[in-house]
């Protein structure tokens, strides 16, 4: 068994003993075309089963953060006077999102909804220019609040019992790099992070390689080396 399908099956059978999965997809393509991550968090959620869903973030309304963790008032990112006061939105009453107050249509509360009803959340995506594409990063931005509801708010950590993880893919550049980095983010934001929940694929390790035909070559690559064809 290759080495990339060895990880992949590690990863199946530790998620095999979870309960309730999230799997947040954050890559993105033009028409009808699925993004390389998307086909592995499908692949995934078909050999685990029921016990996962998938959000595709690209499709959901999501505004970016205000910065409101460093303002010329301080930081008041997360206060309770942000609660997003939606039953349906958010049943918990923990959202608080000033940018969700903000924009009436924003959509961050269907995976925050999500996320406090997991136990184990999985980030999907894509390296662009040596660091994660530009929709997780929005994402992470928007969630601050959970980090800085236990950091500078001294409130409790809504995410100490929950685990987080992430697959990342990349053409030539540092996904291994990303992937160690964005382990670090989701450990301060205060889930705990098993090392055997992050995987980072790489079509090559030739930084300069920008030839057309690697490009052709890698989602073939991709396919062998996963064995999803």
């Amino acid at each position: 068994m290759k080495k990339y399908q060895r990880k992949l099956r590690k990863l199946e059978k530790y998620l095999e003993n979870k309960k309730k999965i999230l799997f947040l997809t954050t890559s993105n393509r033009f028409g009808e075309e699925v993004p390389k991550s998307n086909e592995l968090a499908s692949y995934l959620q078909k050999r685990i089963g029921k016990t996962i869903e998938i959000i595709d973030v690209t499709k959901l309304v999501i505004y970016p953060c205000e910065g409101n963790v460093s303002s010329k008032k301080g930081n008041f990112c997360g206060i309770k006077s942000c609660e997003l006061k939606n039953k349906n939105k958010n049943p918990s009453g923990n959202h608080r999102c000033w940018a969700s107050l903000n924009n009436k249509d924003d959509e961050l509360w269907k995976i925050s909804k999500r996320i406090f009803e997991s136990e184990v959340v999985l980030f999907f995506g894509s390296v662009r220019w040596g660091k994660m594409n530009s929709i997780y990063q929005k994402l992470i931005e928007r969630l601050t609040w959970l980090e800085n509801r236990h950091t500078t708010l001294k409130e409790d950590n809504l995410l100490k019992n929950k685990e987080a993880g992430m697959i990342v893919l990349g053409h030539n550049w540092n996904s291994r790099g990303v992937l160690e980095h964005e382990r670090r983010v989701l450990g301060m934001f205060g889930f705990k992070t098993p090392r055997r929940l992050f995987l980072n694929w790489q079509y090559t390790s030739e930084i300069n390689d920008e030839s057309s035909e690697s490009y052709k070559k890698a989602y073939r690559k991709f396919l062998e080396d996963f064995k999803l064809s």
